[in-house]
């Protein structure tokens, strides 16, 4: 049992003491009148790491924080206590060794039987965790709303572009049309890698997020991060310096996805660097890694934003003019495409106006035998094909007509799932690319039922849809799809598939 001070006058609390001598979870003791600590259990000694001996005698005020003593907050709880029959509250504490904690605290007043003060019991439990957890969930929901009032700007800014060149089209200027479609075209650019991006980090959260790893080299990577942002570089009129190795870097990897993870590093640099800025992109290899640095002489990284500087949805620049645009996800990416090939990476900066630079470190696989991947053939013909386009967008549908006509490819188009069924048993296509979500039939049905007539089993069929989740993919699967495309779709790779198909 814990000692006290004056053993004749607690006698009645000796079933307190009984009970609480043990308790570890809860810090519990009794005070006397004057806030002297009188009473101390294990609990007290575990979460304020004061011994028994050590405490008892002294002020409770010692376990307060200097703002709070500054304040005559112990003073005022025991007022409260003794004026309302209790007094609760949460705040920070200290520790023995200066550490401080979040408690919920209660302090009821004693009496004796005469009506008389003669102290306190004061209950205290750590709840840091508790209140390290609501702090971060308050911190994801700010973040959640600077994200969406940040989305909708960065998305009419290219919207409003758009609407303003389509009015431009039909002004009869030739150069004014070409020049208009030039608009169209670059911001529609820039939306598709909006919502790439935003697909791509629901596929992290989600775990869906996957890698097609391969055999290849470093430089192939580098060589297409360096081509993806060769324009925006030029455009800022900046110096891009390179140093990577002459001799191969064997890599095993999903080439595509990771110079995205450069190529945001790269493109970053360029965004965050002025007009005539210099990049340095070098690679040097170190033991069984590879090391991969981005480096530029621009705004540089707060200090208090580079421990966070992964995390989604995290921007330096949250001010209202958000000169440098983005939503705040590439790095995030970055960051688990790097970790997902088994690397690591880091960013440095000496703060705002030093520059930054980010290493990337990444596994090599044994050296291989020195050939260089056979590339695609180049400029593969396309027979003419009978199409047939099941799209119930009529734009989009129009347009997809006109790019295929242009090739020449014979072209027809259904608005619904059983239009598409009884135009196809009409004039049996070579290829259907049908939406997923179709009125009427949607394109699973309408896919299923191109597989079971007899005379359009072998119908070579695309899906072209904004539905691009891993499940989509499968059910296309299932449903009898030849591939499956996500809108918008790149023209190359349709084109790429097409060529594939016997006419």
């Amino acid at each position: 049992m814990s000692a006290k001070a004056d053993p004749a006058e607690w006698s009645e609390e000796e079933l307190w003491q009984t009970i609480s001598a043990n308790v570890t979870d809860y810090a519990i003791f009794m005070l006397s009148a004057d806030g002297k600590i009188a009473t101390w259990n294990a609990g007290a000694q575990r979460i304020l790491g004061y011994a028994e001996e050590e405490i008892i005698g002294h002020s409770f005020s010692e376990i307060f924080t200097p703002a709070d003593k500054s304040q005559q907050q112990p003073r005022n709880e025991l007022r409260i206590a003794q004026e309302r029959g209790r007094a609760e509250d949460e705040r920070w504490h200290v520790r023995k060794d200066g550490s401080a904690f979040w408690a919920s605290g209660i302090v009821t007043p004693l009496w004796d039987k005469n009506g008389a003060l003669k102290g306190f019991a004061k209950v205290l439990r750590d709840i840091t965790d508790r209140k390290n957890a609501e702090d971060k969930l308050q911190e994801e929901n700010r973040r959640k709303d600077e994200f969406l009032a940040m989305l909708s700007h960065e998305l009419r800014n290219p919207l409003a572009a758009v609407k303003n060149a389509s009015q431009l089209l039909n002004s009869g200027d030739e150069s004014v049309t070409q020049e208009a479609a030039g608009i169209i075209q670059r911001q529609t650019d820039l939306l598709i890698r909006m919502v790439d991006d935003l697909l791509d980090v629901s596929r992290v959260t989600t775990g869906k997020f996957q890698l097609r790893l391969q055999q290849g080299t470093l430089q192939q990577v580098l060589e297409q991060s360096i081509e993806t942002n060769r324009p925006l570089i030029a455009n800022r009129s900046q110096q891009l310096s390179i140093d990577v190795p002459q001799e191969f870097v064997w890599l095993r990897a999903d080439p595509a996805r990771l110079a995205q993870a450069i190529g945001s590093l790269l493109q970053n640099a360029a965004k965050f660097s002025d007009n005539q800025g210099e990049i340095i992109l070098s690679a040097k290899r170190l033991g069984n890694e590879v090391h991969v640095k981005v480096k530029d002489n621009g705004a540089g990284i707060r200090s208090d934003l580079l421990p966070q500087i992964f995390e989604p949805f995290v921007q330096s620049d949250n001010s209202l003019d958000r000169t440098m645009g983005g939503l705040g996800v590439g790095l995030a990416l970055v960051k688990r495409i790097v970790e997902m090939h088994g690397g690591i990476v880091e960013a440095h900066s000496s703060g705002v106006g030093n520059g930054s630079e980010f290493v990337v470190k990444l596994p090599v696989v044994p050296e291989l035998e020195e050939t260089r991947p056979v590339s695609a053939p180049q400029g593969l013909a396309t027979p003419s094909l009978r199409i047939l386009i099941a799209e119930d967008n009529v734009d989009t549908s129009k347009s997809l007509q006109l790019l295929l006509q242009k090739s020449g490819h014979q072209v027809e188009t259904a608005s619904n799932g059983r239009e598409a069924l009884e135009r196809a048993a009409r004039m049996r296509p070579t290829v259907i690319l049908a939406d997923i979500g179709l009125p009427v039939m949607d394109g699973f049905m309408l896919a299923e039922r191109i597989r079971a007539h007899d005379e359009l089993k072998d119908t070579y069929l695309i899906a072209m849809t904004g539905y691009g989740r891993a499940e989509d993919f499968e059910r296309s699967k299932q449903a009898g799809f030849n591939h499956h495309l996500v809108k918008p779709v790149e023209l190359k790779r349709l084109f790429e598939l097409l060529s594939l198909v016997p006419g």
